[in-house]
Parts: structure tokens; C-alpha cells; sequence
């Protein structure tokens, strides 16, 4: 309530004129809810027909992670990749359960190159089940591989990938823990897709509620606000989805890898964590744009914000700890440093934007100072209003006056008189 309380007097102060009481302020909000329901259930239903998609999309960066450490677990030599290492294990783990006898059969139907490495898969496999003073020697018994087939095996001996098939497919498309969890998480997806889709709509819609009584020049400033503010929302989300999500994943996989706890994570927990993190990195890019609209709105200014930047820093630091989905500091430093860098670019704007004011008053007050120079004002000919006060005074006087003349007129006349 508190909250409204001041958005309802930011609108009294954008438009004085035309105070509105406490029932008509409410009564706007709730039509501006309307709109934002209406415009996020449209947005939501369009993008929950693209699902299939949107979860390709979504599950992108945990699939590039495990390619990644895969890949590091391979030899350097380049002669293995990750999806050939994935189909040399399902291979070898066919042969583990075809009879010795059709070993041969299923291997001639192999290209070449996939047949020799599914025998060094099994190779592997084998020689990864002894101990590992035993796995050398046992290398050196296999006088059927070739010299290339034993050196990419004493390589793999080495690096020591993961021996068991089918890894990739249960980290890529893990698991739900309920029957209406996959319908849901699609929900959830849609609303998150939806809810970007949708942005600028739900910025105007929020302008629109907050500064109903802008001026015209305000008013022009708005769609390029909107533009950029979306732009900046969509650096976020971008910036979070390709760069900081990845890292996020790849720091926590490691880890739990170096503490030998295996990473077989749910979908739904991964969904929820990826949308919320893309989302926070997009609202939070969005700090120049709201700082620009307090500073036009009379709020905030230069002086105000440069004063008080040690104390915004601390700040920032605080709300990235508290908004982040998970607790480390590594995702606090990712989601803290950007937010400074934006709240200095934000100090850069509202000092530019006053030195444009500023600017704009002195050549007003020029062109103001240059017409009474060229129009002086036409000289006063009316005559000054007399002061009552003087009037009354001026008539005591001339009041007094004559009556010390009719004195003076007695007395000459009553000397003329005893004279006779």
C-alpha cells in the first residue's frame, strides 16, 4: 500500500491540474493489470505451440556443457570425439551381451572406422575393471589391436573418460519425478517465453499507469525508452543465456565432479534455474532505463547519484546476492559486476541529460534577453496614482492654511476698527 501510495502521487505530480481521488487511482491500476494479464496469457498461449523448440533451445547450454568435458576427458590427439566415444561405448556395451560367436557379425556390419573404435571401447572396458598397477600390462597382451588401436588406448588409459553408455542421453534429457511435472514445466517455459515476447507491451502498459500527465516533449521520449529499454532486456537475457549460464553450469558440474558426487540432474529443477537466471540478468539490464525515468520525473540527478555512488555499489552487491538462484559468489560476482558497469553508464546519461537542461535554459534565456534588447519596453505615459495617505495629508495642510488666513484677515480687520 505504501508503494501505491507513491506511484499514486508521482501521477498527482505529473499532472496537478487534474488531481485524481484515491478510487479512480485504483481503478486505473486494475485496468492496467487487465491489460498486462490479457497480453501475457495471449503471449503465453502462442509460445506454449513452439514447446518442442523453445526446450531445444533451453536445454542447449547444458548439452554444450557436457560436450565440453567430455571432449577435455578425451585424448589431445583429436582422433576421438564426443559423439564417436558415445556410439564406440553403445557398441561395446552390445557386444558385452551379444555370444562370442556373433561378435564378428555385428562388427561387419560397421563402417570401418566405428568398428575399430567400438573395439577400443571394450578394450577400455575391460581394462578399466583391473586395477590400475594391471592395466598397462593388460594393454600390451593385445597383440590382435593395431600400434594405432593400442596408443589410443593407452591414451584413453590416460585421460580416463566415462566407460558406461547411454551418459549423454540422462544428463541431456534427465527425468521428471512426477506424471504432470513434463506438463507443467512446458507451462512454465511458455509463460517465461511469453513473458519476453511481451516485454515492451508490459513496459508501455507500466509507463502508461506511472506518468499519465506527461508533457509533449516527455511523451515523444517514451517510444524511444521503450526501444531501448527492450534492447537492453534483451542484451540481458542474451548475455546471461550464451555466456553466464554456460559458465554457471560448467563451474557446478566441475565441482561436483571434483568431489566425486554425480551430476544427474532433474529437468525441473534445471528449467526453473535457467528461466529465473536468464530473467533476473534481463530485468536487471534494465537499471539505466529506470534511472533515467526517476531522473526525468524529478527524483534522482547527477549530483544526487555521483555522491552516492559507494553507497549504490554496496547496494547492487546486496540485491545480486539476493536475487541470484543459487548462493555462490561466483554467480553474485557475474550478476554484480554488470549492474555497476549500468549504474555508472546511468550516472554518464543523467549528467549528459542535465548539461543538455542546462544548455537549453541558457539559450533560452539568451533568445529571452536578445527580444527585450531588440523590443525595449515603451515608456510610461499614464500618470502615477496618488497615495491616499499623501492626499490626506496635502488636505490637512491646505485646510490648516486657510484657516490661519481667515485669522489673519480677523485680525487686520479689527485693528482697522480701533483705528477709526
Amino acid at each position: 500500500m505504501f508503494l501505491l501510495k507513491k506511484v499514486f502521487q508521482l501521477r498527482d505530480k505529473a499532472n496537478p491540474d487534474a488531481e485524481k481521488p484515491f478510487l479512480e487511482h485504483l481503478e486505473d491500476l486494475r485496468i492496467m493489470v487487465t491489460r498486462v494479464v490479457v497480453t501475457l496469457l495471449i503471449t503465453t498461449v502462442l509460445c506454449f505451440t513452439y514447446r518442442d523448440q523453445l526446450m531445444e533451445i533451453l536445454r542447449k547450454p547444458i548439452s554444450d556443457v557436457w560436450e565440453m568435458h567430455s571432449a577435455n576427458k578425451l585424448p589431445k590427439s583429436g582422433k576421438l570425439s564426443a559423439d564417436q566415444w558415445e556410439l564406440a561405448k553403445t557398441g561395446s556395451e552390445v557386444l558385452a551381451h551379444l555370444p562370442e560367436s556373433l561378435h564378428e557379425s555385428y562388427l561387419q556390419q560397421l563402417e570401418p572406422a566405428d568398428r575399430n573404435m567400438v573395439i577400443v571401447a571394450s578394450c577400455y572396458r575391460a581394462a578399466t575393471s583391473l586395477p590400475e598397477a594391471k592395466r598397462k600390462p593388460y594393454i600390451d597382451t593385445l597383440v590382435t589391436l593395431s600400434p594405432d588401436q593400442k596408443s589410443l588406448l593407452g591414451e584413453l588409459i590416460v585421460t580416463k573418460p566415462d566407460a558406461n553408455s547411454g551418459t549423454r542421453d540422462r544428463f541431456k534429457f534427465m527425468s521428471s519425478l512426477n506424471p504432470t511435472e513434463a506438463f507443467m514445466l512446458s507451462m512454465k517455459l511458455a509463460f517465461f517465453a511469453g513473458t519476453v515476447l511481451a516485454f515492451p507491451l508490459l513496459l508501455l502498459y507500466t509507463l502508461q499507469f506511472i506518468m499519465p500527465g506527461l508533457h509533449q516533449h516527455e511523451k515523444k521520449a517514451i517510444l524511444p525508452a521503450l526501444g531501448i529499454g527492450f534492447g537492453l532486456f534483451l542484451c540481458g537475457v542474451l548475455f546471461a543465456y550464451l555466456w553466464v549460464l554456460p559458465s554457471v553450469l560448467e563451474f557446478f558440474y566441475s565441482y561436483g565432479e571434483s568431489m566425486g558426487i554425480a551430476n544427474e540432474w532433474r529437468i525441473g529443477y534445471y528449467l526453473s534455474f535457467a528461466t529465473q537466471f536468464t530473467l533476473i540478468f534481463g530485468l536487471c539490464f534494465e537499471l539505466p532505463v529506470i534511472v533515467w525515468v526517476l531522473v526525468k520525473i524529478g527524483l534522482l540527478n547527477y549530483e544526487v547519484m555521483s555522491r552516492t555512488r559507494g553507497y549504490a555499489v554496496v547496494a547492487i552487491v546486496v540485491l545480486a546476492a539476493v536475487i541470484t538462484p543459487t548462493p555462490d559468489a561466483f554467480t553474485l560476482g557475474l550478476l554484480a559486476l554488470p549492474m555497476v558497469v549500468l549504474y555508472e553508464l546511468s550516472i554518464w546519461l543523467a549528467w549528459f541529460d542535465a548539461r543538455r537542461q542546462k544548455k537549453k535554459e541558457q539559450r533560452e534565456e539568451e533568445e529571452r534577453l536578445a527580444r527585450l534588447l531588440a523590443n525595449p519596453p515603451a515608456a510610461v505615459t499614464e500618470p502615477l496614482q496618488a497615495d491616499p495617505e499623501q492626499e490626506y495629508a496635502n488636505s490637512l495642510d491646505h485646510h490648516a492654511t486657510e484657516e490661519g488666513e481667515e485669522m489673519d484677515r480677523g485680525d487686520a480687520g479689527e485693528e482697522k476698527q480701533s483705528s477709526e
